[in-house]
């Protein structure tokens, strides 16, 4: 079976879909990560936010997540940076500067029961204090 043909739009009046967000990166390396960890952070109930401003012409947010054992096992872990990546999703790019890094660290205890209305306000409240600091 062969696919449809892709239907144009005979009218004419759906201009392009331009997007006018940065785009949206996961840090991958250890050395993103501690970079950092040396730079701005800001403690909530619910998380551990750190940010730092990469100072290149790339307007790319980048962003990574991570819990320590203390979260649980490996379940428990993963389960949190689900959360903190759906939160992220949803409140990040909102309150984010391009050209910064943000790692986002869960708390034991607190990262899995935390309701998630919760959760987002944390992280949209550590982003305005972080960009208060500068």
């Amino acid at each position: 079976m062969t696919p449809p043909e892709a239907s144009l739009d005979t009218r004419g009046t759906k201009p392009p879909v331009v997007s006018s967000c940065p785009k949206l990166t996961v840090l991958r390396h250890r050395a993103d990560f501690l970079r950092a960890a040396r730079a701005l952070r800001r403690g909530t109930d619910g998380m551990l936010v750190q940010a730092r401003d990469r100072g290149d012409d790339d307007p790319t947010i980048r962003v990574g997540y991570t819990c320590s054992k203390k979260i649980g096992n490996a379940v428990a872990r993963n389960r949190a940076k689900r959360r903190l990546r759906a939160v992220a999703a949803e409140a990040l790019l909102p309150g984010a500067q391009p050209g910064w890094d943000y790692v986002l660290i869960g708390r034991p205890g607190v990262t899995i029961d935390r309701p998630f209305d919760a959760l987002k306000g944390d992280l949209v409240y550590a982003l305005r204090k972080i960009h208060a600091q500068r």
